[in-house]
This record gives structure tokens, C-alpha cells and sequence, in this order.
């Protein structure tokens, strides 16, 4: 990424976070945390990478309200921001926190054997 994108990204991280959790009226969406917003080079682009507090089924439903409520959060996003070209934007669910709770709990389990 471009030092533009990056800092594109970074703003869309913080303004994304903001009306989620202070805006967003959903009542499918869950506690929601934005932990990565990665943009294409043109800014036409933006995968937003989430955390969900709650199992599998909350996860879920928390990603399609996210997906229906894109539309109120990219016009909040034109509001708040001096972007040209408001990007697309993609939801998906970081997985990079359960795959560090699982290795955790394998380092806790050998530590427990010995």
C-alpha cells in the first residue's frame, strides 16, 4: 500500500469504529471491533477486518447487519471524510485473535504436562 492508502486506511479504521459503535442502530449487530482496514491503491476498495464478541451464530449476524447497514456507514463515511471517491467497502471477520487464543491454550497445555 501507498503512504495514502495507509493513511486513508487508518482514518476509515477510526471513522468506521466511531459509527459503529456510536451510530449504528442494527439491532443485529453485536460488539463490534475494527481491528484492520485494508484499502485498495485507487481508495475504491476498503476490506474492514472485525471482531465479535460471542460465539459462531453472533459472528454471523453481526457480519450481515455490517453487510446491511454498508450503505448508512459509507454515507457517514462521506460526511466525516474529504474523500473524492467513498470506497466500497467489504466486511470480513479477523480470525487472527482465535488463532492466537488457540495457540495460547496449546502453550498453557504443555506447560501443564510438564
Amino acid at each position: 500500500m501507498s503512504l495514502r492508502s495507509e493513511r486513508v486506511g487508518e482514518q476509515l479504521k477510526k471513522e468506521i469504529s466511531e459509527i459503529i459503535n456510536q451510530k449504528l442502530k442494527n439491532p443485529n449487530v453485536g460488539f463490534v471491533t475494527v481491528t484492520e482496514v485494508e484499502i485498495t491503491g485507487d481508495l475504491s476498495l476498503a476490506t474492514v477486518y472485525v471482531t465479535v464478541l460471542g460465539e459462531e451464530k453472533e459472528r454471523t449476524k453481526t457480519l450481515e447487519g455490517l453487510e446491511k447497514s454498508k450503505g448508512f456507514i459509507k454515507s457517514e463515511i462521506a460526511h466525516r471524510m474529504d474523500l473524492r471517491i467513498v470506497p466500497d467497502l467489504k466486511f470480513k471477520y479477523d480470525e487472527s485473535i482465535d488463532y492466537g487464543n488457540k495457540i495460547e491454550r496449546m502453550i498453557a497445555e504443555l506447560n501443564n504436562k510438564k
